[in-house]
């Protein structure tokens, strides 16, 4: 199943599918914190030069090319994050599916994409990430 996925979407250029596997984000948020601290200790920065760049560049998840998701599918009904990207999904739409991994299919996919092209569609406007209209 793998290699065929591999194989049928290796043309892809659009969307990318990030599946992490035994990550928790707690964990990359407190070992990119022991990661700046070192550096502070060693004196090749001072505290007034952590910010949240410097804080994203020690994240695990910060190897990855791809940017931060802009759709996150939760199934099995849950409507918490349950500790997956935290700090990459600061700006996410969230998509709240009351169907099990599993059982999620294509038509299940595809669904999720068109409610979240309309969200965007609605708004006509760039993301203002926390800033005032």
């Amino acid at each position: 199943m793998a290699c065929e996925l591999e194989e049928s979407t290796k043309a892809n250029t659009q969307f990318h599918i990030i599946a992490a596997l035994n990550y928790g984000g707690q964990q990359d948020i407190t070992q990119a914190c022991k990661k700046v601290a070192g550096k502070v200790k060693e004196g090749l920065i001072q505290v007034e030069d952590i910010n949240n760049n410097l804080i994203e560049e020690e994240l695990e998840t910060n190897c990855a090319e791809y940017p931060n998701p802009d759709l996150l599918i939760r199934t099995s009904g849950e409507i918490r994050v349950s500790n997956f990207m935290l700090w990459q999904l600061a700006y996410t739409e969230m998509l709240l599916v009351d169907k099990l991994w599993p059982d999620f299919e294509e038509s299940d996919f595809m669904e999720a994409l068109r409610s979240f092209q309309q969200r965007q569609r609605q708004r006509q406007r760039q993301r203002r990430y926390g800033a005032q209209a």
